[in-house]
Order: C-alpha cells, then sequence, then structure tokens
C-alpha cells in the first residue's frame, strides 16, 4: 500500500498513558462483531457501526473522544458537509473509534454509546452527546447517571442499558479502540485516516470541510 500521510492543525491534548489490552475467548465481554473488519491498517473491529455505504470505496475512520471539544466542533462544523456531499451520496462511508482518555467520563461514555448500539441506536446515541456536550471535562454532564438519562431521552430500554453500563460490559472494547490509536500514531482528537483503495492519509484536528474535500475528491 502507498501510505501517505498528511497532518495538518491542532490536536486537542496528547496521550500520556499506554493501553494493553487482551481479548480472550473467556472474556466476560460479549460482542457481535466481525473481528476480521479492517480499514487500511486499522482493526475497526470494535469501532463503531459503519455509517453509510458499507461498498463505498472510501472509509474515513475517526478517532475522537465524547469530551474533546474540537470535536464537537468538527461534529457541528464539519460533519454535516461531509454526509451530504459524500456519505449520503455513497461515496464515503465512516467509522468512529474511540479514544476515550481526556477524563475519567470518558470511557464510560464510550461504553454507553454500545449499550445503545445493543438497541439497534448507537448513531443515534453518539450524535446525543456530541449535541448535549458541556464546556467543562468531568463536569458530571457525561457520569453515568447523565448517559443513563440520555438513552431514557431515546426511549430505550432501561433495564438493558442501566445493566450493560453498570457491568462495564463494554469496557474491553474501548480499551482495544484506544490501543488501535496508540498503535497508529494518533495523539490526540480529533484524528482521522482517510482510506482508499491505494492509499491512506492521515488528517490531525478538527479541519473544515474544505481540507476534506481536497482529498476526496481526487480519490472519489
Amino acid at each position: 500500500m502507498n501510505k501517505k500521510i498528511f497532518s495538518i492543525g491542532v490536536i486537542c491534548a496528547v496521550i500520556g498513558i499506554g493501553v494493553t489490552l487482551t481479548l480472550s475467548p473467556n472474556s466476560t465481554e460479549t460482542v457481535n462483531l466481525d473481528m476480521e473488519r479492517t480499514h487500511g491498517t486499522i482493526s475497526t473491529a470494535m469501532g463503531s457501526p459503519i455509517l453509510g455505504n458499507p461498498s463505498a470505496p472510501i472509509t474515513i475512520v475517526e478517532f475522537g473522544d465524547y469530551q474533546c471539544h474540537q470535536c464537537y466542533d468538527w461534529f457541528h462544523n464539519t460533519k454535516p458537509a461531509i454526509s451530504e456531499n459524500y456519505i449520503d451520496t455513497g461515496k464515503v462511508n465512516l467509522v468512529f473509534v474511540d479514544l476515550a482518555f481526556l477524563g475519567r467520563d470518558s470511557p464510560k461514555a464510550a461504553e454507553a454509546t454500545y449499550c445503545a448500539e445493543d438497541q439497534n441506536a448507537y448513531w443515534d446515541y453518539h450524535d446525543l452527546l456530541y449535541i448535549s456536550q458541556e464546556s467543562k471535562i468531568d463536569n458530571g454532564w457525561a457520569n453515568s447517571e447523565r448517559l443513563k438519562a440520555f438513552a431514557f431521552s431515546l426511549g430505550l430500554d432501561m433495564e438493558l442499558f442501566e445493566s450493560c453500563l453498570d457491568s462495564g460490559k463494554y469496557s474491553k472494547r474501548v480499551q482495544y479502540n484506544v490501543q488501535q490509536a496508540r498503535d497508529h500514531g494518533v495523539r490526540g482528537t480529533p484524528g482521522f485516516f482517510i482510506i482508499g483503495p491505494d492509499q491512506q492519509q492521515f488528517v490531525r484536528g478538527a479541519q473544515p470541510f474544505s481540507v476534506f474535500k481536497q482529498i476526496l475528491d481526487p480519490m472519489v
């Protein structure tokens, strides 16, 4: 693969710790996933469901944290145009992979999205977190009680959701995703890999739509 690295902008923060994860057949965590799913050099098997056409020739892999303010900016200011011009038209799909490291509530927020996925509501819950993000990290907006309140607002089965969240069912899944970020040199959020048939480019930070368009148009 002709791997190109495209690095621009300012990252949200720098990772200061590593994560070690072993997934074994005896793990109490049960996930119904395609463990062979990869995009470029990245294992996305433990990431989000694919947003858009699974057969699209280009994939954007987004590494993010639900408490990251630049991720919030990208979600509100750049993602809508990418969705309209590339994802909704079937040219590109997107996978979100957790880099949950900014605060104590970040891993639990990531786990909550997969508890919502158990009820086919991953993207609804994902979007709600970025709509509801508050300005201060770990001020309580993403603690367990608020995460449960978000689930309630989406009409999820609360007994199933609370059992999932309280048990830490998806803690190893989130750790696996953080390790993928570390393995691929992602040191802050958001970070994006744009992966086509013969190239893989990295975009650092909450770049505007024009930056993504410059990369995507020659690839589609």
